[in-house]
């Protein structure tokens, strides 16, 4: 039972989707041993200890932050946004690559994306609680978030439902939700054969559990395949709107840097931009410290590449469009704001961030820089960079300067705003590790369709 398409893969791209040599049974004891491994590798073990100890610094700020309010930021008047607001746009971003790769990819048959689909859907879901955790510190009395929801309150005090901070919270909650969904149906064949195959009784009863009953059955792979398709549809609009909805936080302001149309295709192009680079920052040490080479392949790193060249483009249109537009429209202030943003107080961070997300990147027009892994690495990373700074752009920049001279003013993060940004990368990060550990990087099944019939055996029982 397939959960794609059955027509053969395209030979245009360069190299297999898989390497050689591989059957169903080799497939399923090469994924399933990093998970069933009695011991970790040291360099997990150190790399977890690392990201634990972030985890630490970030609930010390938390703890501090709750203590003391949000004073202990930088934010002041008028820079009422900070690094809470870059931050959560930043990871919100991050997120788009998951759902993009397995949802969109899945409905349009690319079976290129089977090798990296399980890797990036978690990656998703721990980006998705990072950004959550923002918004919720920023509104100073945390305890009092459930406000946002339309709960039955007895003072019939409801949410402004024309506020694009209530879109935002719908709308980034429904496409956790659906994410989780997506990630779990696809796990549950994988978690069945991790059941199978552990000797641990502890791991075949949290796997048996976790897997529902699955037995591989034709009814159990049509109800999957169903529900995947689904999944994916419902996803795939929500990849579009999450972003685009955030966006509205800043477009439906008169803030010159914020009062912008373009803001809608603008933010979702570079979510799925920085979404990518993340996922090869992420892919490329996994794959050579698990020795995946076979499964994550040449092709992959590849068309992985080409998404961000296509998308770094419709990024750098952007910037174009946003520059001639103020130009164009002969209004002072957002003359001043593109003129502030270049050669203002701020200058250095707009050269850095042009250099990061448009000039570098360029480099991806060459094949020969697209399959080389150190530098599709490096670029990857100068994007992450590029579009965090972008962020802090939209909000800092735009907003240290307003109409009036009398509110004008400098933002300076205090060491509390980075330990609780480095915090969030930590929780990131012990997030992956855990799932690096516990389940398939690799989705078992999907890899296993794509091996011949012919060149392949089923071992006895196997799904």
């Amino acid at each position: 039972m397939t959960n794609g398409s059955s027509a053969p893969p395209d030979v245009t791209q360069p190299g297999p989707i898989i390497g050689p040599g591989y059957n169903y049974a080799t497939v399923t004891d090469k994924i399933s041993a990093i998970v069933l491994t009695s011991r970790p590798p040291k360099w997990w073990i150190f790399g977890f200890a690392g990201a634990f100890v972030l985890v630490m610094l970030l609930l010390v700020s938390v703890t501090y932050l709750f203590a003391e309010g949000i004073g202990i930021w930088g934010v002041n008047i008028p820079i009422g946004w900070g690094f809470a607001i870059v931050n959560f746009v930043w990871w919100i971003g991050i997120g788009h690559a998951g759902t993009l790769i397995s949802a969109i990819l899945l409905l349009l048959r690319q079976q290129w994306r089977t090798s990296i689909n399980r890797f990036a859907e978690a990656m998703t879901l721990f980006a998705v609680s990072c950004a959550g955790l923002y918004p919720i510190l920023h509104l100073g009395r945390p305890w009092l978030a459930y406000w946002l929801f339309p709960y039955p309150d007895t003072m019939k005090m409801w949410p402004q439902f024309r506020s694009p901070l209530i879109w935002d919270c719908f709308a980034v909650s429904t496409y956790a939700t659906v994410s989780l969904l997506f990630w779990y149906v696809g796990l549950v064949p994988d978690l069945a054969t991790l059941r199978d195959r552990a000797r641990n009784r502890a791991a075949k009863i949290i796997y048996g559990i976790l897997s529902m009953g699955w037995r591989g059955s034709a009814v159990h792979w049509y109800r999957h395949e169903t529900a995947s398709l689904l999944l994916a549809g419902l996803a795939t609009p929500l990849v579009v709107s999450v972003h685009t909805i955030v966006s509205f936080d800043f477009a439906y302001g008169l803030v010159p840097g914020w009062h912008s149309t373009i803001f809608p295709p603008y933010f979702v192009a570079g979510a799925i931009y920085q979404g990518f680079a993340m996922v090869l920052t992420l892919a490329i040490p996994v794959r050579k410290l698990f020795h995946l080479e076979d499964f994550i392949t040449a092709r992959h790193l590849d068309n992985m590449g080409k998404v961000m060249l296509a998308t770094g483009l419709i990024v750098a249109y952007g910037y174009m469009t946003e520059t001639f537009m103020a130009w164009y429209s002969v209004d002072t202030f957002e003359r001043y704001m593109m003129w502030n943003r270049m050669f203002g107080p701020y200058g250095p961070v707009y050269a850095v961030l042009i250099l990061c997300n448009i000039l570098i990147p360029q480099l991806l027009w060459s094949r020969k820089i697209r399959l080389h892994v150190a530098a599709l690495f490096s670029i990857a990373m100068a994007v992450n960079i590029g579009m965090w700074l972008e962020r802090f752009v939209i909000v800092v920049v735009s907003l240290h300067r307003d109409f009036m001279p009398s509110a004008w003013g400098m933002y300076y993060p205090t060491r509390w705003d980075y330990f609780t940004f480095f915090g969030s990368i930590g929780l990131f990060l012990s997030l992956l590790f855990l799932f690096l550990r516990f389940l398939p990087l690799i989705s078992i099944f999907e890899m296993r369709e794509l091996v011949s019939p012919q060149a392949s055996t089923r071992s006895e029982g196997e799904a």
